[in-house]
């Protein structure tokens, strides 16, 4: 069954890169999802952009709020459970 007003818990999210560059992202759940999960999202995500050796700690992945999820991001969420807003110092994932 598809929810008809997802929202999502916004993980405010911050990685050195291996230069040392600030790498800026947020990581989107559904509502109820842990902190755990979005490190789990948060990695993968670094992995993809070949950041796998950023510097991602426990601390700079932070709860932030809740928000409804647009149509275009709800798809994604419900594919992949999570969707990553990409912010400062992202480059395109692979």
């Amino acid at each position: 069954m598809i929810k008809q007003n997802m929202k999502l818990a916004v993980y405010d999210t911050y990685a050195f890169s291996k230069k040392g560059d600030i790498i800026h992202f947020d990581v989107l759940l559904p509502s109820g999802e842990n902190k755990e999960k979005a490190l789990i999202y948060a990695n993968t995500f670094l992995k993809k952009i070949s950041e796998e050796g950023a510097s991602l700690k426990i601390d700079r992945c932070n709860y932030c709020h809740i928000e409804s999820a647009k149509p275009s991001v709800k798809k994604l969420v419900e594919a992949d459970g999570h969707y990553i807003l990409q912010m400062e110092g992202c480059p395109n994932p692979k």
